[in-house]
């Protein structure tokens, strides 16, 4: 998937270089560590407070 839109992310050293361990320990990237995470946090949260509604681009 494209990146549709790039963030840059600021953290602390330690955080970032104990999180790369993390996602090799788990065969992903950082960037796919991240985005698994972001996952299951929306998840997490339309299970407690239902679906998010997204606008269609150009409404």
């Amino acid at each position: 998937m494209a990146q549709a839109n790039p963030y840059p992310l600021r953290v602390d050293r330690a955080i970032m270089d104990k999180f790369k361990v993390v996602a090799a320990e788990n065969g992903r990237s950082v960037n796919k560590e991240i985005e698994m995470l972001m996952k299951r946090a929306i998840a997490n949260y339309e299970r407690d407070n239902g679906p998010i509604a997204i606008p269609a681009l150009g409404e």
